[in-house]
């Protein structure tokens, strides 16, 4: 590619926020110069800031399952999910993909290798805007999830396994009534009925759990793939979590377990919505408290892509003393190191010369462009 040069940009460093300009030679950053403009693109005064990388996100399978008994056509519901994830500013995208059959989904593999195989085509035939890979969400208390991470993982998209529990009276939901009161809305089911859902899944948990989180953790470090613990909400908790080699804690639930995953080591993962909104959906710890704590490392769009762009724009107006390059590295440079990506997350020669033009418009940062390694995708 001849050069492509973007000037008059306020770009954002790791350390510093520069008036300057940006170099673009083959896909990757060639140099960055401040000072007096240089000839090329006019960003008018916009950020120029480091594609976002997100690991977990939900949204393909929204897309795909866009109500409940409707399912779309996975490569449609690809190019949905990967037009509005690229519109946000996200350059590379984990999709999460659950594995796991329950009682209401017992055909679960078969949805989940319709979506995987979209992304992997998708991919591979360059129809998509964002890099995506895959994260698996494996769910421990099911009875074949540890054949759907056989058939599933061994592939080079796929990049993160998170071990996930979601049984009722423990980690996301440690308060049954608390839990009995979110799903009763959610499925519409009787006291009766919810009761005796509740009494089966712990049944699972007690027979399953353990021995499919041991054949998942190993399996998935021979095959290389990063490891992200869910939910964790004790001392305890992050201890297993640390004895398995995991890399990541995805959205603790307390400060005692965020503080502890800090210590052990792990990069601490919470979710952008969390930040907006100020408050867990679930009534769990407080996203930004864990930034003024010094406890969070990434953030995640969870099930709102745009979500993770203004939440980066809104921390340092929250949090006192963090700067915009600290929290713009929470959505940028810290994912892309806790997935081991290092050649994106940072505008620095020789990165990929994945961009967003950021328009700091109050109260919403508005994006304008969009580029990965050197293209325009939005």
């Amino acid at each position: 590619m001849p050069e492509t040069v973007f000037t008059n940009a306020r770009i954002v460093l790791a350390d510093e926020v520069i008036t300057g300009s940006v170099s673009l030679i083959d896909g990757r950053i060639a140099a960055i110069d401040s000072g007096p403009a240089r000839q090329g693109e006019d960003m008018g005064g916009d950020y120029l800031i480091p594609g976002l990388v997100e690991l977990h996100t939900d949204h393909l399978e929204n897309h795909y399952r866009p109500r409940p008994g409707v399912f779309w056509e996975p490569m449609a519901a690809l190019h949905a999910h990967d037009a509005q994830i690229a519109g946000s500013g996200i350059t590379t995208v984990f999709d999460a993909v659950r594995i796991g059959s329950d009682t209401d989904m017992p055909e679960m593999l078969e949805h989940a290798e319709k979506l995987v195989h979209a992304v992997r085509q998708g991919g591979a035939a360059g129809w998509l805007r964002a890099e995506h890979f895959i994260h698996l969400r494996c769910e421990l208390p099911s009875h074949d999830v540890v054949a759907h991470f056989e058939a599933l993982a061994d592939h080079p998209s796929t990049r993160l396994a998170s071990v996930m529990d979601h049984t009722p009276g423990q980690r996301q939901f440690r308060s049954l009534a608390d839990y009995k009161r979110f799903y009763a809305r959610q499925m519409g089911r009787t006291p009766e009925e919810l009761q005796a859902f509740v009494d089966a899944r712990q049944a699972d948990h007690d027979r399953y759990s353990a021995s499919n989180r041991r054949a998942i953790v190993a399996r998935a470090h021979l095959l290389g793939l990063a490891i992200a613990s869910h939910d964790d909400a004790t001392l305890a908790h992050v201890e297993e979590a640390a004895d398995d080699g995991v890399a990541i804690s995805e959205f603790p639930t307390t400060l005692e377990a965020a503080s502890a995953a800090h210590d052990a080591g792990l990069a601490i993962l919470m979710g952008a919505p969390n930040v907006v909104r100020g408050k867990s959906h679930s009534g769990n710890i407080s996203a930004t408290d864990l930034v003024a704590a010094g406890l969070l490392d990434i953030l995640s769009s969870d099930y709102v892509p745009f979500a993770l762009l203004q939440a980066a724009f809104l921390l340092p107006q929250r949090v006192e003393g963090l700067d915009l390059s600290r929290a713009l590295a929470t959505v940028t440079a810290n994912p892309a190191r806790a997935a081991g990506l290092d050649d994106r997350g940072e505008i620095a020669p020789g990165k990929r010369a994945d961009l967003v033009r950021v328009a700091a418009h109050a109260p919403l940062p508005v994006v304008r462009s969009v580029w990965r390694e050197g293209l325009r995708v939005s």
